[in-house]
């Protein structure tokens, strides 16, 4: 074996919410699920467990789970367990890899200990839906296994790579310095991931590319991706910049929100839940921000719906453009997540006169749903190419990457 490469490892994905933890376990010698799961409603009632073994059935347990260290003790208990575990024992996991959403400016996965644990709680007031459950899970692992090493994958991480000009905002330098305001971006394991399989895909050389990457989900974010790294990113320093989203208005006038605090008589928290939670496609719309919900209403000839749709896709347009000046051309146009990935009317709809890029869609391939796909046509200067997103498996390959980092 060379040095610092580690062959034989399972690492444990765990993605804590403030009621909720996700899990997958992986084998890292060929990249496979050996399990995965959800908890569901912790400290609420009707909590409960559910658990798949991979080629096994789901395995579902309705109990009290009070707090996020009782959740990661049944996810042990249930990889453990006699009739549906996947390892004989806790010793058998190599490392816990946690999904981190807020890490400033971290620029890599890191090997948890208290100072970045201090570092990530520092971050609370720039993702406070995210963060604090985020460190409960990490103290919630550390009690249960103590010996094996934690490490935090970062949302933020991947787009620490873009330069002052893209990340500063034209706001006094002190007061930017003293509140830590900078565009940060999000969604960075996926852009990752599906930009490096994007030129896997096409064979084109990663250190020598130009890559725009959309993640349109109920949120959405687009990444400028030039050699593998992260110029330019549409979210900033919060997930309500940049395009129009499920319930979030994306960018928008800043004049607007002191103006309707006064119109409406708003305070500081109603006027984030407007924007936060009544806008975007559902806003415009008012009808949902699922888009088979709009796509529904517009059949039944509801003008806002499709108002809603041609906004999101205006919006989204927009942004690839920015990113086409940015980074002087584009090789590859990614999709990917909920939208993205199942909707091939949204993704022609985008794609749609942006001659200009050289950009024709095979109108009969774009019709896959979650496929991994070049839907693009042979003479399409720049490719276009569906992946579906693995965010565990990217934060599983860099939470290997540290331990052989250490080793």
């Amino acid at each position: 074996m060379l040095k610092g490469i580690i062959i034989k490892m399972k690492v444990l994905i765990v993605n804590s919410g403030s009621s909720s933890i996700k899990y997958q376990m992986f084998d890292m010698e060929n990249e496979s699920v050996l399990a995965k799961g959800l908890v569901e409603r912790i400290g609420l009632e009707g909590a409960l467990i559910t658990y798949q073994a991979a080629g096994q059935d789901k395995y579902i347990l309705e109990t009290e789970i009070p707090n996020h260290e009782i959740g990661i003790k049944f996810v042990v208990e249930s990889l453990t367990d006699a009739q549906h575990g996947v390892i004989r024992s806790m010793d058998e996991i190599n490392a816990v890899g946690h999904r981190a959403v807020h890490g400033g400016v971290i620029a890599e996965s890191v090997l948890i200990d208290d100072r970045i644990k201090e570092e990530f709680e520092k971050l609370f007031s720039l993702a406070p839906l995210h963060n604090p459950p985020g460190l409960m899970g990490m103290n919630a692992c550390e009690k249960l296994m103590p010996n094996i090493p934690q490490v935090a994958v970062f949302d933020t991480a991947f787009h620490q790579t873009m330069s002052p000009s893209a990340y500063t905002y034209a706001l006094p330098k002190g007061i930017c310095e003293k509140h830590k305001i900078r565009r940060y971006g999000f969604h960075g394991t996926s852009h990752k991931f599906v930009a490096r399989r994007a030129a896997e895909i096409t064979g084109l050389d990663l250190n020598n590319s130009k890559i725009v990457t959309c993640h349109l989900g109920n949120g959405a974010s687009i990444t400028a991706v030039k050699n593998g790294k992260s110029v330019d990113t549409s979210m900033g320093l919060t997930p309500l910049e940049g395009l129009v989203m499920g319930t979030r208005c994306g960018n928008i006038d800043p004049a607007i929100v002191p103006f309707l605090m006064e119109k409406e008589n708003l305070n500081i928290d109603q006027i984030n839940q407007l924007m936060n939670k009544k806008s975007g496609v559902f806003g415009v719309s008012g009808v949902s921000s699922d888009f088979r919900d709009l796509e529904a209403a517009i059949e039944e000839g509801n003008t806002d719906a499709q108002l809603a749709i041609d906004v999101y896709i205006h919006c989204a347009k927009k942004i690839i453009g920015a990113y086409a000046a940015v980074l002087n051309g584009v090789d590859i146009l990614v999709f990917t997540a909920g939208l993205g990935e199942n909707s091939g009317a949204i993704r022609e709809k985008i794609c749609e006169n942006m001659d200009y890029l050289g950009i024709n869609i095979d109108l009969e391939i774009n019709k896959i749903r979650g496929e991994e796909k070049v839907v693009s046509t042979i003479d399409s200067s720049t490719k276009v190419v569906v992946v579906p997103t693995n965010e565990e498996l990217m934060i599983a390959r860099e939470t290997k990457e540290v331990l052989e980092s250490i080793s």
